[in-house]
């Protein structure tokens, strides 16, 4: 049986996640309110006995009912709108790295490197050791520095696959013969999972996404080591 900490997705790990958790909030407190709102009008108008033609057929009303939904759309459009523009922002990252989409699994190309590129392919469950989990863990995992701004390039060779890692606040689409792009910077170090988010075939459940955000030193010898065998 599952542990219920392993029942939900991982922490935010990102500050880009973290806004997407406020927002997240934000808006479900918006929706709480107003079905609380409607579902209090909707007793007292089934179960008064009084009526006012004033209340049925009110200029006062219409407008107010008017208004205040515009009202709250504008206070919901406007912190989306900003996080939108702040998940589209790459400015001067310190690695590029592309995931490139296959059925059914993953390759890396560290861009800043010449030789370092590997695939990743998810582990079976018979070769999984504790502390592991089933379908999510991958024989090669993608290594970051942590707390450094990271650029995703993201395509596919076959069909359409999406790169997706919740804890880090990153989805986007891998279409063949388009290369798209994304950015994030992993705020604390661990191990975050993500799979492939598009139905992309018979395998589509079976293509993890690993991602170790590691101190700069530490990758740095991975990095060497990963050099060294290729």
């Amino acid at each position: 049986m599952a542990h219920p900490s392993e029942l939900g997705f991982q922490d935010a790990a990102s500050p880009i996640m973290e806004e997407l958790i406020h927002f997240h909030d934000h808006a479900l407190m918006i929706v709480f309110l107003i079905s609380t709102l409607v579902l209090y009008i909707i007793v007292a108008m089934v179960t008064t006995k009084l009526t006012n033609m004033y209340i049925l057929d009110s200029q006062e009303v219409e407008i107010i009912w008017t208004v205040l939904p515009a009202v709250i759309l504008v206070m919901i459009a406007l912190p989306s709108l900003r996080i939108l523009y702040l998940m589209d922002e790459i400015n001067d990252p310190h690695l590029t790295i592309k995931a490139l989409g296959h059925q059914w699994y993953w390759s890396y190309e560290y861009t800043d490197y010449e030789d370092l590129n590997f695939d990743s392919y998810m582990l079976p469950t018979q070769d999984l050791t504790p502390g592991q989990f089933r379908l999510l863990e991958a024989d090669n995992r993608m290594i970051i520095p942590v707390k450094s701004p990271i650029r995703i390039l993201i395509s596919a060779e076959d069909v359409l696959h999406s790169w997706a890692v919740p804890a880090l606040g990153v989805k986007m689409d891998a279409i063949p013969g388009r290369l798209n792009q994304t950015a994030f910077i992993s705020s604390r170090p661990g191990v975050f999972y993500g799979q492939c988010s598009e139905i992309c075939g018979a395998n589509h459940s079976f293509m993890p996404i690993v991602v170790e955000s590691t101190p700069l030193e530490h990758f740095e010898n991975w990095s060497s080591l990963m050099l060294q065998d290729n």
